[in-house]
């Protein structure tokens, strides 16, 4: 591949990626996804990945650093994959990663034989919800949801938040 001229002294370098599995190995390199407090709850999720109750997802560059990251869980809704813990390294978002990783994340739930994926997206977070509509999810519902924080100073805090429910037919 060469790079391309984007005009205005820019340079375009299409760089390729792997979606993989996230292995306990790449979570030094996923710092940018959250807190330490954050990434013990993914380690949490990769024990129940290895049970198969949920897939976490990397999106790589070529030499595996993880550039976003999400899980899908199969326990959350009857007949549907629940799409969550979704994020794209911040130099990276609008690079076209997080569609990269949702429509990764539907081929998982295909491959189960469901027909339907489902995520939350907080009503403070337009620009999430404009990706998920633009890949063709609809709203259909709201719901409050809460989870621990990591403050500054190491101590937890519980953050509270008003979800919109979105979901979307993979047949």
């Amino acid at each position: 591949m060469s790079p391309l001229s984007a005009g205005a002294g820019e340079v375009v370098v299409p760089v390729p990626v792997l979606v993989r599995d996230l292995e306990p190995a790449d979570l030094p390199a996923c710092a940018w996804a959250g807190s330490a407090h954050h990434l013990v709850q993914v380690a949490r999720e990769l024990e129940r990945a290895a049970a198969r109750e949920v897939d976490y997802l990397a999106v790589c560059t070529p030499v595996g650093l993880p550039v976003a990251i999400g899980g899908v869980d199969y326990q959350v809704a009857a007949g549907a994959g629940t799409l969550w813990q979704l994020g794209v390294l911040p130099a990276l978002q609008s690079c076209g990663l997080g569609t990269v990783l949702i429509r990764a994340a539907e081929d998982r739930i295909r491959s189960r034989g469901l027909r339907r994926a489902e995520l939350g997206v907080e009503e403070s977070n337009p620009r999430a919800r404009a990706l998920y509509e633009r890949l063709g999810y609809v709203a259909c519902g709201s719901r409050p949801d809460a989870w621990d924080v990591e403050a500054p100073d190491g101590s937890l805090r519980r953050y509270e938040t008003m979800c919109t429910l979105m979901r979307k037919d993979l047949s």
